[in-house]
């Protein structure tokens, strides 16, 4: 009995997280409820406090699980490729394709940031995407001594180029679709010079 009710703990728990980043995604964090997000789940609101104790926290364990994706996404392409610069080109491409699509975007890029402060967010990132970018440049040939500040620019930029898109989509769809392929073109060029 212990553990279907554990089963149906956890059942819970991912029902409130998946309502939570989809009114995240579509509102905003300052625009949701937790009642928003009980009602969607199915849940009470005690049950969403049970399980992420407000809804920064509720915030947080989305940030988390959308950093995770990301990361994985990059490792994904990165594995696809033979070399240590086809593996680092083509896991920060796949990173900006990730990080620009919804809900990673709004949640990463401007909710989480806003919400959890910069400390806590570069907590996130530090646990998942930067030690892949990390690994790849020494990989790649970057000096162990400029390891750090190389992975604090690239993953900066990058971060950056993906605000640029977003803003971009505001414009609209054409605008988007342009904007994403001159920020993939950019990286190129920022890569090429990394990679000397």
């Amino acid at each position: 009995m212990a553990r279907a009710s554990a089963a149906v703990a956890a059942q819970t728990a991912r029902d409130v997280l998946d309502a939570g980043t989809e009114l995240f995604t579509s509102r905003g964090f300052a625009e949701v409820s937790l009642e928003d997000v009980a009602q969607l789940a199915g849940v009470t609101r005690g049950a969403v406090y049970h399980h992420y104790r407000s809804k920064a926290g509720l915030l947080r364990a989305a940030a988390a699980r959308l950093q995770a994706d990301v990361a994985a996404a990059v490792v994904a392409a990165a594995e696809q490729e033979e070399t240590a610069s086809a593996q680092l080109r083509a896991g920060c491409h796949a990173f900006l394709e990730a990080i620009t699509a919804a809900p990673a975007v709004r949640i990463l890029l401007i909710d989480a940031p806003a919400v959890l402060g910069w400390t806590q967010w570069r907590e996130l990132d530090a646990q998942s995407s930067a030690p892949h970018l990390r690994e790849a440049l020494a990989a790649a040939g970057v000096a162990e001594e400029l390891l750090g500040a190389m992975t604090a620019h690239l993953s900066g930029a990058m971060n950056e180029a993906a605000l640029w898109v977003a803003e971009q989509a505001r414009a609209g769809e054409r605008d988007e679709s342009r904007a994403r392929d001159a920020a993939h073109r950019s990286l190129d060029q920022l890569l090429s010079a990394v990679l000397g």
